[in-house]
């Protein structure tokens, strides 16, 4: 048999199982030193030098800068990511209602003091502002 073959009998169900434990945790560990990553540069109330401060210690210790940063801030972490969330939500909504009423259908009355002021500078004929007027008061707008 070959040396492939053995890797089953030398590598038992529980050692893969501890190994894939093992692998989840490091990503979780990552994941979560991203986080404070984030939360460091997300942080008003922090002065840059108090951020640069906690991002060497999480950098350089990683272990215990991540554990003391959680001990010391990590109850304001979750505060910090909703508020940015609403914040964040809170302006797409402003951009949509902007957006919306930019693109509101006009009123006749609005349209017809168009066709006036641009008669006005004599941009279109009292002809061509009659067909308009036409259109506008009838309902069709081509």
């Amino acid at each position: 048999m070959s040396g492939d073959t053995y890797l089953a009998y030398d590598y038992p169900l529980l050692s893969a199982f501890w190994t894939m434990m093992v692998f989840f945790l490091w990503i979780m560990w990552f994941v979560l030193l991203f986080r404070i990553v984030v939360d460091i540069f997300r942080d008003d109330e922090l002065s840059g030098w108090a951020k640069a401060g906690w991002l060497v210690f999480c950098i350089v210790l990683p272990f215990l800068g991540v554990f003391v940063y959680v001990i010391a801030r990590g109850k304001n972490m979750g505060r910090r990511e909703i508020k940015q969330a609403r914040d964040q939500q809170q302006a797409f909504d402003s951009y949509v209602r902007e957006t919306a009423k930019g693109s509101a259908p006009t009123s006749s009355v609005d349209e017809l003091a168009k066709l006036s002021e641009i008669r006005a500078r004599g941009d279109i004929t009292d002809e061509e502002f009659n067909r308009a007027k036409q259109m506008v008061l009838s309902g069709s707008r081509h």
